[in-house]
């Protein structure tokens, strides 16, 4: 067989009398990477469709007394360049006559596995690993070779977005799927190289005007990648220099992207890598974009756990994709805007990433310089809930905001008024943490008022200030209002031992009280009281040292097993509960995705017409009540300073306070005879 190596001036070696199924192989080049080399040493076809590259001398020369060996003459090639081409091909077509013809193109994928002869692929790698024991990349590449000349089937669109993520390696059956995962694993070291042989292979077939196609390098790629993803990230920046270069090849670029995103559905933290990488960079590009998108929501949903890609994402590459989502007018769709926006919120877990508590700080800054009082509303709310988000869970937020303040006043004053809005659901730490930064905040204010003079400077000092009001200000004011019971009972009597005479008894409450046979009971049960009491600290003094040295003999042990398994218990407990809280946390935005995506329309005009029903009742009810008992008020008033001869005074004040206790305790004697009375016929009548 001819050597589809051999360079102009030296001899090409043609065997006799056998198929031409054997060829050789050169050591990859140190230009390999550049120019995508490599050589394929079993498949004919593949000679015909590549441009010849250069072998290195050595390996040519062994192959060169192989073929002495064999009896094997030896034809000189032709010296014009130009010819070069054809007279490497004659021998192809002439070891193709000799051979198993090239297998006809199949109807699709399916079939073509199906026709693929196993044996035959088996006697081409072992006649390869045969001829070059030293070199198994010449191995790998005879397999890719191989079963891309075998899957002759009509070649679909790059990105393969119609099919499942594993398409085509998924089609492999048993037999094949050992056959390339045993070559594979004997070949690690020249994996990489490999990997980027097939891509660099690809490429040049879509240079072709009637290329080939291109299923048995994918193949190899997705085997490659199931087991060693992290071969696709070790030259991302070389990638994305290529990718650059041919960005007006949209064929070119999708199958790029494609082949490095594999890593993705075995590793997301190697998927995330690629897309970063790869594709964030090349976001804005019309014809790339949708792809992108399309990768990443794949990416997403396959791996329903995010915890393994903490770590990927950082501040530098989580905003460019918040402006992507919520600036409008970028170089976004509306339609691929909105995907993006889907996937914010499960970006946003895996840029805080797993201890938020420590990292959130640093987002801050960002977060603020974007929030100006002219950015898009969803921008405007998204900005302000993650800015808050940092001021809860990062308590080195605070500081951070207190260094910007200066910088960012109309920034920090969207802030303290979303704040000082949404006081009521802040946390509670968050409302004690804010105090100082508050203060911090008032006092540069005034350092401030004498230089600058500037309405957003105005406006911080007096949401400053009704923060601190807030601050100050409690719930319902229960314990003042039970002193003020207490106060109000305590002056009653105090009235009464006045008014009935020097002491209590004389008073018309203590009547009351041993009419009542209060005053007995009560007498009564306190001398209980203190007998009962006297005797059990009698008995407590005898008998509590004797009962707790037999509780320590006996509940020792036992409380000391039993707080072991408390403490274990705890530990599990917690774990439990952080992977519970892990699974919610990740599991949320994508519940609210399908809620969003399947609630019916009735449902939102249920809620369209409770919001009428509520407006209805607040104008025709809430709002004539409140009339109402402003001017029921105000009538009250009017009738109180009539009372007091139209100046209402301390003295006037406590006459009315004299004359409603006067009252209420004639109708609440009245009340208590009337009971009396009522009590005292019925036990007449029984």
């Amino acid at each position: 067989m001819a050597s589809n190596n051999v360079s102009v001036g030296k001899w090409e070696v043609v065997k006799k009398g056998k198929k031409n199924n054997n060829t050789g192989g050169g050591k990859p080049s140190t230009e390999k990477k550049s120019t995508g080399g490599g050589r394929k040493a079993l498949t004919e076809s593949n000679l015909q469709s590549r441009p010849p590259l250069k072998m290195s001398e050595t390996l040519f020369e062994g192959f060169e007394k192989m073929g002495k060996k064999q009896n094997k003459e030896q034809v000189p090639p032709p010296v014009e360049p130009q010819n070069k081409k054809p007279s490497a091909s004659k021998p192809a077509k002439k070891a193709n006559s000799s051979s198993t013809p090239n297998p006809a193109s199949h109807n699709n994928l399916e079939e073509a596995f199906k026709a693929l002869d196993i044996g035959e692929l088996k006697q081409q790698l072992a006649r390869s690993q045969t001829l070059f024991p030293e070199n198994p990349s010449v191995w790998v590449k005879d397999l890719a070779g191989y079963l891309n000349v075998k899957l002759t089937a009509p070649e679909i669109e790059p990105t393969l977005s119609s099919y499942a993520h594993d398409y085509p390696y998924c089609l492999t059956g048993k037999e094949l799927r050992a056959v390339i995962k045993g070559l594979i694993g004997r070949c690690n070291d020249t994996l990489p190289d490999f990997f980027d042989h097939c891509v660099y292979t690809m490429l040049r077939e879509l240079d072709k005007p009637s290329a080939e196609p291109l299923h048995g390098y994918r193949v190899c790629i997705q085997a490659i990648l199931q087991d060693k993803p992290r071969i696709a990230t070790q030259n991302l920046a070389e990638y994305l220099e290529l990718l650059r270069s041919v960005q007006n090849r949209p064929a070119k670029c999708l199958t790029i992207m494609w082949a490095l995103g594999q890593a993705g559905f075995y590793d997301l933290s190697q998927g995330l890598r690629v897309w970063l990488g790869i594709m964030l960079p090349v976001l804005g590009v019309k014809h790339l974009s949708s792809y992108a998108l399309a990768y990443l929501e794949r990416l997403l949903l396959l791996h329903a756990n995010l915890t393994k890609g903490f770590g990927i994402m950082g501040p530098k590459e989580f905003f460019p994709l918040l402006d992507f989502a919520f600036m409008p007018k970028n170089a976004l769709s509306s339609s691929l805007q909105e995907q993006l926006r889907r996937l914010y919120p499960r970006l946003k877990v895996l840029a805080f990433g797993a201890k938020p508590e420590s990292t959130l700080h640093t987002y801050l800054p960002s977060f603020l310089s974007r929030a100006t009082p002219h950015c898009p509303d969803d921008m405007k709310r998204e900005l302000l809930s993650s800015m808050t988000e940092c001021l809860c869970v990062d308590v080195q937020s605070l500081g951070v905001w207190r260094q910007l303040y200066t910088k960012h006043l109309p920034q920090s004053s969207l802030l303290l008024n979303h704040l000082f809005k949404s006081w009521n659901v802040l946390p509670p730490k968050l409302r004690k943490n804010l105090q100082e930064t508050v203060q911090s905040f008032k006092v540069t204010n005034e350092e401030m008022r004498d230089t600058v003079e500037s309405p957003d400077l105005q406006e911080c000092n007096t949401l400053c200030q009704n923060i601190q009001v807030k601050m100050r200000g409690h719930g319902f004011p229960w314990s003042r209002l039970l002193m003020a019971l207490l106060v109000f009972a305590a002056g009653f009597i105090a009235h009464d031992i006045r008014s009935h005479g020097p002491s209590f008894t004389d008073s018309t409450t203590a009547r009351y009280l041993h009419s009542s046979g209060v005053t007995a009971v009560s007498q009564q049960a306190w001398s209980k009281v203190t007998v009962y009491s006297k005797q059990s600290f009698g008995w407590l003094e005898t008998n509590t040292p004797y009962y707790y040295s037999e509780c320590v003999r006996v509940l020792g042990p036992l409380m000391e097993q039993g707080l072991e398994k408390a403490k274990t218990a705890a530990i599990l407990v917690s774990e439990n509960t952080s992977k519970l809280i892990l699974w919610i946390r990740e599991t949320t935005p994508l519940l609210i995705d399908w809620v969003s995506t399947n609630t019916p329309d009735s449902v939102f005009q249920v809620l369209a017409y409770l919001k009428e029903l509520l407006l209805l009742l607040h104008q025709n009810y809430i709002l004539p009540a409140l009339a109402y008992t402003s001017d029921l008020l105000q009538r009250t008033w009017t009738s109180i300073q009539d009372s007091c001869n139209g100046e209402v005074s301390v003295s006037c004040l406590q006459n009315h306070a004299l004359a409603f206790t006067n009252s209420t305790w004639q109708l609440l004697q009245h009340t208590t005879s009337a009971i009396k009375t009522w009590a005292q016929d019925l036990l007449t009548r029984a």
